[in-house]
């Protein structure tokens, strides 16, 4: 069955370097198709000829486009991905990788990447930790959340 609802992210000219890097983090990670632009429009767009124009990919089997399309829209906090991980390796590989080469820690579990694309690395079981207001507060002190210090503080 193919996926109703699609997210479709707008990059500058990294798409193709965004979709690899993101298939790259999850062993599901896959890239399914790569349309590039026609060198009359690469041209117009001052972009060289065999630029991707959109990348298909699939991560944890949801499905994704990335489209080259300009510097006129940039990535906000106002939309992110959350990534519900199973413990405290998961929390510390993914916020490494996605951290790294000019991603921007923030608080309480949200990152941007090096594309700008805003994440939230977060427990699964993230409710349950942040049962007890001394939690919350704990959670309010961090940028990469620590599950052990969650649990201490419920």
């Amino acid at each position: 069955m193919q996926q109703r609802i699609r997210p479709f992210l707008w990059y500058d000219r990294d798409a193709e370097h965004a979709a690899e890097f993101y298939v790259s983090l999850f062993t599901s990670g896959k890239i399914h198709s790569v349309s590039v632009y026609n060198d009359h429009v690469a041209d117009q767009m001052g972009l060289p000829h065999g630029t991707a124009m959109t990348v298909d990919f699939e991560i944890e089997g949801m499905q994704f486009t990335a489209l080259n399309g300009g510097p006129m829209f940039k990535f906000n906090e106002s939309v992110s991905f959350v990534i519900n991980c199973a413990d405290q390796a998961e929390i510390d590989r993914l916020w490494t990788a996605l951290t790294a080469d000019g991603g921007e820690e923030s608080m309480c579990g949200w990152l941007k990447d090096r594309f700008g694309l805003s994440w939230q690395i977060v427990p699964e079981n993230i409710g349950q930790l942040l049962s007890t207001p001394a939690a919350m507060e704990n959670l309010l002190q961090m940028r990469k959340i620590d599950i052990a210090a969650l649990a201490s503080a419920t």
